[in-house]
């Protein structure tokens, strides 16, 4: 299974909403197990299928401790159908470089979803759990965290974004000089 590459805000893919699954077959398993190798490779928590360029409604997490991890969730086709209570949280996020910012979202949350062979879920989550499935679903609809900051926050960061682009960029043409 090979670690795929994870797409970069503001590489345009991460803004498009994400098509829905109607194949459930070998290759949809084939596509998760690879987001999520690639997901605890990072490390993440989530990850979204836009990240890595396919898009469609497939996303991946684990929101447990260090300690605890490798037990990972796939969600085909999820959409959250009731939501209340709000917390402040800390978010970064595999897309967004060199970002982690507090993000307001809703507390506890009811998603309906399919799994990997297509069966029907629903079910509840709150706290952190809930604040994983909020963000990978945002990527599902072309949302990233960032949307969710400030217009201020958000314009310091697209400047400190243009510094690192600039850097990578020059970083690339000393290599490839070398």
């Amino acid at each position: 299974m090979p670690i795929l590459p994870i797409l970069k805000y503001p590489n345009q893919t991460l803004r498009r909403k994400a098509a829905p699954v109607r194949e459930f077959d070998a290759e949809l398993v084939a596509l998760v197990e690879d987001m999520a190798e690639t997901m605890y490779a990072a490390p993440g928590v989530g990850l979204a299928a836009p990240q890595i360029g396919v898009s469609k409604q497939i996303l991946v997490y684990d929101p447990a401790t260090a300690e605890e991890k490798g037990n990972y969730t796939a969600l085909i086709n999820p959409r959250i159908v009731e939501a209340e209570g709000e917390e402040i949280g800390e978010e970064g996020c595999l897309s967004v470089r060199e970002l982690c910012a507090e993000v307001k979202r809703t507390y506890r949350i009811v998603v309906e979803a399919r799994d990997l062979e297509g069966s029907r879920l629903n079910f509840e989550a709150e706290g952190w759990p809930a604040r994983v499935l909020q963000h990978e679903i945002d990527h599902l609809n072309g949302i990233l965290f960032i949307d969710h900051l400030s217009s201020l926050k958000r314009t310091l960061y697209k400047k400190k974004l243009k510094k690192i682009i600039e850097a990578e960029k020059q970083g690339d043409i000393g290599e490839s000089a070398g």
